[in-house]
């Protein structure tokens, strides 16, 4: 398999990311580390910017107006041409739709959370693209959910900042970047300070990335935050398996999953021999089909909605072939609705002996048989 690239800088789209309240300083502060201080650069091709309605109505008359802080900036270092406008700032909305001024209840924080989520899902779905997310500006929540949904979606070639300004120019409202030419600025005590005199550092923050936990459907479609984290949090909980034949459901770590009639058997079948503590099995030899593998497999199948088709095909003992299909679409169905890391405990495992054996490596008391429905879990799979 080809190694993930790990350089951010070499991706063909480079975004960056960041959340402001009343203080837009912070994008053009970010951007001065990434594209001047940073060695190699990161210069993104796009930015992308997270705020409230009076965030962005200060973003846009202090960042993007004709002349003003962000094409300064681009002019004074010699910066290619960066994709921002009106159409890269997401201003929040409450549940309703309408533009969130600031972020005070507990619904305004439900909803910048999911609308922030579903945006990280969105752009970290491009292969091609190399995310830097800035967490140094808007309110903590707004940072904290950035964070939390880079850690949720991000990949190897993700990073996470937050930029220092040195006093007295931090959260000075005149102040954007270190100016090459000299460039005055007022504080409050009428005492002048010039910008280019200014240190701009970045703080690069490690984070664990909970990308590979997520169910497949997490990944390609819309998703509240609150989902996605109860999903990496199963994810990486206690193992625990519940099947319930009758109902060919099963549970899987706290997560609900429908299956068919043969691959839940299948599961069973195995499953059952893991909490009897029964020896692993060997795939069936080809042309030479097991009986004894059918019987024991049909045991399970006949508790489920079963076809006669399936019962038929075994009549003369299992196959090669059905041992093979049935494991690896089994496999596949897991993949699916729990995403490859979550699922993993509960696949089929092999280990070499004298043959390939097959079986659960699951501990015996992890596994129950008892009935199941749809709604023990809210966020379950069909």
């Amino acid at each position: 398999m080809k190694p993930k690239n790990t350089n951010p800088e070499s991706y063909p789209r480079r975004i960056l990311v960041a959340v402001t309240g009343l203080s837009p300083q912070i994008v053009t502060e970010t951007l001065y580390a990434l594209a001047v201080e940073k060695n190699p650069p990161f210069i993104p091709t796009e930015v992308r910017l997270i705020t409230t309605q009076q965030g962005a109505q200060k973003a846009k008359q202090s960042l993007l107006h004709e002349d003003r802080w962000f094409h300064r900036l681009r002019t004074d270092c010699g910066l290619p041409s960066i994709a921002f406008g009106p159409e890269q700032i997401h201003e929040l909305t409450d549940g309703d739709g309408n533009p969130l001024g600031d972020i005070r209840s507990e619904a305004d924080n439900i909803a910048a959370a999911d609308a922030i989520t579903e945006l990280m899902r969105e752009l970290t779905g491009d292969d091609g693209s190399a995310l830097h997310v800035s967490i140094a500006g808007g309110r903590k929540t707004m940072g904290f959910y950035l964070g939390y949904a880079l850690s949720l979606y991000g990949r190897i070639q993700d990073r996470l900042s937050h930029v220092l300004v040195n006093a007295p120019y931090e959260s000075h409202p005149g102040f954007f970047y270190p100016t090459p030419q000299s460039e005055l600025i007022q504080d409050r005590n009428n005492e002048f300070h010039d910008a280019r005199d200014a240190k701009v550092t970045l703080a690069e923050i490690p984070f664990v990335r909970l990308r590979g936990e997520l169910p497949e459907g997490l990944l390609d479609g819309k998703t509240r935050f609150i989902d996605a984290v109860d999903a990496a949090q199963r994810a990486i909980g206690p193992k625990e398996l519940i099947i319930d034949l009758s109902s060919e459901l099963l549970c899987a770590g706290g997560r609900i999953v429908s299956l068919s009639s043969a691959r839940l058997a299948f599961l069973a079948w195995l499953a059952r021999r893991q909490k009897n503590g029964s020896k692993w099995l060997g795939c069936p030899v080809e042309s030479v089909p097991e009986r004894g593998h059918a019987e024991a497999f049909l045991l399970e199948y006949r508790a489920t909605k079963c076809n006669q088709r399936t019962e038929t095909g075994l009549k003369d003992g299992m196959s090669a072939s059905f041992f093979s299909q049935t494991k690896s679409r089994l496999h596949r169905s897991l993949n699916t609705a729990l995403g490859p890391q979550a699922a993993a405990p509960y696949l089929i495992s092999k280990r070499k002996e004298r043959i390939w054996l097959h079986g659960l490596d699951i501990p015996p008391d992890a596994i129950r048989f008892e009935p199941l429905k749809d709604n023990d879990d809210p966020n379950g799979s069909r």
